[in-house]
């Protein structure tokens, strides 16, 4: 810890979370479904998407921009597609309850989707894909947002952050993770830098006028994954998740949609897009001959030589598994503005 920041029990904090989010007027069940979704990031070591951001949350249900008490509206158009109307409530609750009706639906058809349109900011994009995962699902999460992100070689923001999160079962084992955004970082992380007073890394972050900067306060707009020499990669894949998220479920597009934050605007609706997905193995190799290949892939990938003695090659999320079993134990970490504002 430092003197920014503040350790505070997961349990604690998880309670502290719920009670602040139905303080703000969110329901029962929407509060439950985004305390968990923050919790997953908090402990995850995804502290940009996590109890921070339930002071974002708590303007915005006062505000009118998020539906405290949603009525999802679910239209099946197929065996394994259903849409999803989120009702502007708090995108938590819709994600995983489209993520279950996918995994419901690839039961039987092999492959679910669920697309949402009418949604709120979801926070992280893996909570979903983990969802599928602990049903032996593999679990596919995307979701559009506001343009704060580059193209390559422009000036302009057009693309949102726009993640993309996977996760599969494992036999005897945590599921295979990864959860990324499609540019370099999250635009969260560079507000999360700016209440730390800390120097954002390389290449990842550009001035109004297009300049690469490190600087968190001068920091505009976002590179594409790939940064300033490749980021030709990340602008594609966002466009990408905008086409799944945005345009199949009739959302708004990123750079017509308002901005998440740094607006007085707390009344209008975004419209979110969102795409959820789940494969089930047991239509393919059957379920358990999967998770053993995912087993045998892992544990071949483990004893690749690393470039650095001593420090093993990891695979994606073994990292946030570890981080989450110290949080468990030691607490999370916040920084003194989110602490503040939630134990105040």
């Amino acid at each position: 810890m430092t003197e920014h920041t503040v350790c505070v029990p997961a349990s604690l904090l998880e309670g502290r979370i719920f009670q602040y989010l139905c303080e703000a007027g969110a329901s029962t069940v929407s509060a439950r479904a985004a305390t968990q979704a923050l919790m997953h990031a908090s402990l995850m070591g995804v502290d940009s998407h996590g109890a921070r951001l339930a002071v974002h949350y708590a303007t915005m249900l006062r505000g009118g921009r998020i539906n405290p008490t949603p009525n999802l509206t679910l239209t099946q158009t197929s065996s394994a597609v259903t849409l999803m109307n989120a009702d502007n409530g708090l995108g938590h609750y819709a994600g995983y309850q489209a993520m279950e009706k996918a995994c419901e639906q690839a039961l039987q058809a092999g492959v679910g989707i669920c697309s949402v349109a009418h949604s709120t900011h979801f926070g992280a994009a893996g909570a979903y894909a983990l969802h599928a995962a602990s049903q032996n699902m593999i679990g596919i999460a995307l979701s559009n947002s506001d343009a704060n992100v580059a193209l390559h070689g422009s000036t302009v923001p057009f693309h949102g952050t726009n993640p993309l999160a996977a996760a599969a079962p494992v036999q005897d084992g945590l599921p295979w993770f990864f959860d990324t955004a499609t540019s370099s970082i999250p635009f969260n992380r560079v507000r999360l830098y700016r209440s730390l007073d800390k120097l954002l890394p390389p290449d990842v972050a550009a001035t109004q006028n297009g300049q690469v900067t490190r600087n968190p306060h001068d920091a505009f707009m976002l590179l594409p994954l790939g940064g300033e020499s490749y980021g030709f990669k990340g602008a594609g894949l966002a466009g990408l998740i905008t086409i799944l998220s945005a345009a199949l479920s009739g959302a708004t597009l990123d750079a017509d949609m308002i901005p998440m934050t740094d607006t007085e605007d707390h009344k209008t609706y975004r419209n979110v897009g969102h795409f959820f997905m789940a494969i089930n193995p047991e239509k393919f190799l059957g379920a358990n001959h999967f998770k053993h290949i995912m087993k045998t892939y892992l544990a071949s990938l483990s004893v690749c030589t690393s470039t650095t003695l001593g420090v093993p090659v990891l695979y994606p999320g073994e990292r946030e598994w570890q981080i989450r079993g110290a949080r468990l134990n030691q607490g999370i970490i916040l920084d003194q503005q989110t602490y503040s504002a939630l134990f105040s």
